[in-house]
């Protein structure tokens, strides 16, 4: 039997770039991005289903969607 490494999204802060504007937080549809003591936004993988919609709203461009193994 053969079995596929399956892969998922997932969205991902560059910490030392990002300003905690919370522009991400507000469009995250699950509640996976917090700001972590208003110092940047961190995204809480078990939540992110890598939709993008934060990489999209983010003034700065700090946050990618990468393809994750499962």
């Amino acid at each position: 039997m053969v079995t596929k490494n399956r892969k998922k999204r997932k969205a991902f802060v560059n910490e030392d770039d990002c300003v905690a504007c919370g522009c991400c937080m507000k469009v995250c549809p699950l509640s996976a991005i917090e700001v972590w003591k208003g110092i940047a936004a961190k995204v809480n993988m078990d939540k992110c289903v890598g939709c993008g919609k934060c990489a999209k709203e983010c003034p700065g461009s700090v946050i990618d969607i990468r393809e994750v193994a499962i």
